[in-house]
């Protein structure tokens, strides 16, 4: 799990035509936290998490194959606040803020091929004190994906990218996956800003009904005792969501489902915490939980 989530933090941001802001509130209930032995701790904690993100756009044009050139920014931020009880400082902070903002340049190179480059960096701190960020919150990040258009409704891509998640530029495997099937019945499948599948019915003009699961989270760059830290969270969800159209820019959802599982860990930003294998060993983290959530969507 540990590589898997960094690997899904060097793609921050997605290449789609459409300027979008989305905005959203999460719940996930109290439940208890076990250790890296599988032990319970006596501790419990939930978590409420604030996100707003957006998309927008500079230029787009087509092609005579229908392939989209586009030059746009995307920018985003989180709040993630925990209430614990019964635990310890040293096993995770009481709050956590994530800002990102990153340009991408999306161009067809072939038929069945496009290219999306990406810049980017982002702020992940254990506070919301301006005065208090320094580099060691700074995390970079850009690649270079190659993208194969296998169908006009399912994309494949991979290709290098680099972040200093490490505190130095290190190379990762930097993945794309876009997938949807639209009209009454709708499936999407996509990796690019988390992971998120969800396959839905039309059952009104204007409400949609869906079954949702998405692995989402926030990261936090600390010093602790003179030492670089980073503290991970990620959560895994699932459940149901109705969706209404308010009209064709704006829309409104809401989810009630569980948490299956949350990580909550701390690790020293170095080759050999990031890539230590243990199979007797799992990540500290809080067991399963209710999970309820609210978002606003407006495309423009």
């Amino acid at each position: 799990m540990r590589l898997f989530y960094i690997l899904l933090l060097t793609l921050l941001f997605g290449a789609r035509l459409n300027a979008q802001v989305e905005l959203r509130t999460e719940y996930i209930g109290s439940s208890g936290f076990r250790d890296e032995d599988n032990k319970k701790t006596g501790g419990k904690g939930d978590a409420k998490i604030f996100s707003v993100n957006a998309r927008i756009p500079f230029s787009v044009k087509m092609n005579e194959n229908n392939r989209p050139t586009v030059w746009g920014m995307s920018i985003g931020g989180s709040y993630t606040s925990f209430n614990n009880e019964n635990m310890d400082r040293a096993l995770g902070p009481d709050e956590i803020m994530n800002a990102q903002i990153g340009l991408f340049h999306m161009r067809p190179i072939s038929e069945r091929w496009s290219i999306l480059a990406m810049l980017g960096a982002g702020v992940y701190t254990s506070h919301t004190e301006v005065s208090d960020v320094g580099l060691n919150n700074v995390l970079g990040n850009g690649g270079v994906i190659f993208i194969w258009h296998l169908k006009d409704n399912l994309d494949l891509g991979l290709g290098p990218v680099i972040n200093t998640l490490l505190g130095y530029p290190m190379v990762f495997p930097g993945i794309y996956f876009n997938w949807e099937l639209n009209g009454r019945y709708e499936l999407k499948a996509s990796a690019m800003n988390g992971l998120a599948v969800s396959a839905g019915v039309q059952l009104r003009e204007k409400f949609m009904l869906k079954l949702i699961a998405e692995l989402n989270g926030a990261l936090a760059l600390e010093k602790i005792n003179g030492k670089k830290m980073m503290f991970t969270h990620s959560y895994f969800v699932a459940g149901l969501q109705p969706e209404f159209m308010i009209n064709k820019s704006f829309s409104i959802s809401a989810t009630a489902g569980i948490s299956a599982g949350r990580n909550a860990y701390y690790q020293e930003r170095n080759l050999k915490s990031v890539f230590k294998s243990d199979d007797e060993k799992r990540d500290p983290r809080f067991t399963a939980a209710p999970y309820f959530s609210l978002g606003l969507k407006y495309g423009f």
